[in-house]
C-alpha cells in the first residue's frame, strides 16, 4: 500500500513535466515565441506521422571538427524513435586558423530516416538567414533561422508520408533572403563599377587615344 502511494505521488509530480515535454532539448538562444512555434510544429508532426523532431540550440563553443553524431548518441536515451535532431551552434568553431564560427547539424536515428529529407536544404534555411545582410540583430536571426530550418525539416518529413502540415511556415522568408542577397550583390557590383572598374576603363581608353 505504501509503495502504491509513493508511485501515485511520483506520477503526480512528474506528469505535468511529461505533458509539457518540449522538442527543444537545449535552448540557450530562442525567445518564447520561437520556442512555441518549434513545439507546435513538432507536436503536429509527431501526431500525424510518428516522427520525433528535436532541436538543440546552444551557445556552446564546440571545437573544430566536433562530432555532432557522437554528441547526439550520448543523449539518445532522451529521444523517442524515430528521430531527427537539428543542432544550431552559432559559436561552434569551423576552422581554428580562420576563427570562423557557426555550425548547423542534423542527426537522424537511422539511415532510412536520414534519406527522407534534404540535409543541405534544411541547413541552408538557417545558414542563409544568419548570413544575410539586413537590419536584424544576430539574436533575431538566430530565432528566424532555427524556426525556418526546423519548419523545413518537419515539412520534408511529413511530405515523405504524403501529409501536409498546418503549423509549419511558408517559404517566403527563404525567398526574401535570396532576394536580399541578390540586391546586396548588385549593390556591391555597382559600387565597384562606379568607383573602380569604370574609372580604370576610362583611364585605359584615354591613354590609348
Amino acid at each position: 500500500m505504501t509503495r502504491a502511494r509513493v508511485g501515485f505521488a511520483l506520477l503526480a509530480l512528474f506528469l505535468p513535466l511529461l505533458l509539457n515535454a518540449t522538442h527543444l532539448i537545449k535552448n540557450d538562444l530562442l525567445n518564447e515565441k520561437a520556442t512555441k512555434i518549434v513545439d507546435d510544429i513538432g507536436d503536429e508532426l509527431y501526431a500525424k506521422t510518428g516522427f520525433n523532431t528535436y532541436a538543440i540550440v546552444t551557445n556552446e563553443e564546440f571545437p573544430e571538427k566536433f562530432n555532432f553524431v557522437e554528441y547526439v548518441r550520448k543523449q539518445e536515451s532522451r529521444f523517442g524513435k524515430p528521430y531527427v535532431v537539428l543542432i544550431f551552434a552559432p559559436n561552434a568553431v569551423i576552422t581554428t586558423a580562420t576563427e570562423y564560427r557557426g555550425r548547423v547539424g542534423l542527426v537522424a536515428s537511422s539511415e532510412d530516416i536520414k534519406g527522407l529529407y534534404d540535409s543541405s536544404k534544411v541547413k541552408n534555411f538557417a545558414i542563409d538567414v544568419v548570413a544575410g545582410k539586413d537590419g536584424n540583430t544576430p539574436k533575431d536571426k538566430y530565432n528566424i533561422g532555427v524556426v525556418q530550418s526546423y519548419s523545413e525539416l518537419a515539412d520534408q518529413l511529413a511530405q515523405s508520408k504524403g501529409i501536409k502540415l498546418t503549423k509549419t511556415l511558408p517559404n517566403e522568408t527563404q525567398t526574401i533572403v535570396g532576394i536580399l542577397q541578390i540586391i546586396v550583390f548588385i549593390g556591391a557590383f555597382l559600387v565597384a563599377w562606379i568607383y573602380y572598374i569604370r574609372p580604370l576603363l576610362e583611364k585605359r581608353k584615354n591613354g590609348n587615344s
